[in-house]
């Protein structure tokens, strides 16, 4: 997991969303699209990323748990330990057919996949 390269300040879902993910060698990883949040909790479990496709259409969509993300404040860019060559392989969906965020299996799959533990949605 990569250090906070600066602390995180406070900031509205909107400020976020158009944020770039990047690799550690400074790869495009993609664009925070959307953030997912458990409403009973207020916690953001994931960023949903648009990676691929030509000028943002075509591309496929990840959710990226959220812990997975290490804030870069004075670049305004996100950190993700992972190169491009894997988030091609990453679990993916299309903008028409978006997963059950609340299903324990897939949500197991995605953190798994990003080398964390699930986070347990409160009841």
């Amino acid at each position: 997991m990569l250090a906070v390269v600066d602390k995180p300040r406070i900031s509205s879902a909107a400020t976020l969303s158009g944020y770039l993910v990047r690799s550690p060698r400074h790869e495009d990883l993609g664009c925070i699209e959307e953030l997912m949040i458990d409403p009973s909790t207020g916690r953001i479990l994931y960023a949903i990323l648009s990676f691929g496709g030509l000028l943002g259409n075509g591309g496929k969509l990840y959710a990226v748990p959220w812990n997975a993300l290490n804030l870069d404040a004075d670049q305004r860019v996100f950190l993700l330990d992972m190169e491009r060559e894997q988030m091609e392989s990453a679990p993916k969906f299309d903008e028409e057919n978006w997963p059950d965020f609340g299903d324990p299996d897939w949500s197991e799959q995605i953190h798994r996949f990003y080398g964390l533990r699930p986070q347990t949605l409160a009841a």
